[in-house]
């Protein structure tokens, strides 16, 4: 299967792979990521949510049987915000304010549940980009390594 990025609707002439044609789709699942043809997170976040949302009840069965919030804190990160933040580097930049909204709720939904501030996705959005731009930064072998290098010359510039 495929996604046709293309911007015309018209139907594509068939892509042949081994002698067997691809079928094109409009979303498909890799890695646990619903990719769109219109390039839009919508199938994304809404997976995540629903699948947020069930687990959310077991986070509430936990508090009904009298758990601490250390407890229910530990759960609500292992469970729950497991799910909203896979791969979440990939994806939340480019959702639409309402789709972070919704996330969000989640995430409000489960402090009321806990008892206690969680961490928003936008914060977890940050710290995960900046751990992976130190990564990148510490690797000079990394193919983006030179994205967050300062060239010699202008480093030497900006010291005069």
């Amino acid at each position: 299967m495929i996604v046709d990025f293309r911007r015309g609707r018209h139907l594509p002439s068939p892509l042949y792979i081994g002698g067997t044609a691809v079928e094109v789709v409009s979303s498909f699942r890799y890695l646990g990521v619903h990719i769109s043809d219109d390039l839009t997170w919508s199938k994304n976040t809404s997976c995540l949510i629903r699948k947020a949302h069930q687990r959310l009840y077991f986070l509430r069965r936990l508090r009904r049987a009298g758990l601490g919030s250390s407890v229910l804190t530990s759960f609500y990160r292992c469970v729950v915000e497991s799910i909203l933040s896979s791969c979440i580097i990939v994806w939340h930049g480019s959702c639409s304010a309402a789709e972070k909204k919704a996330l969000q709720r989640v995430v409000k939904a489960a402090q009321r549940t806990v008892g206690c501030s969680l961490p928003t996705t936008m914060d977890i959005y940050t710290s995960r980009c900046r751990k992976r731009a130190s990564c990148i930064m510490k690797d000079p072998t990394h193919t983006a390594h030179a994205l967050f290098v300062t060239p010699p010359l202008r480093q030497e510039a900006a010291e005069h």
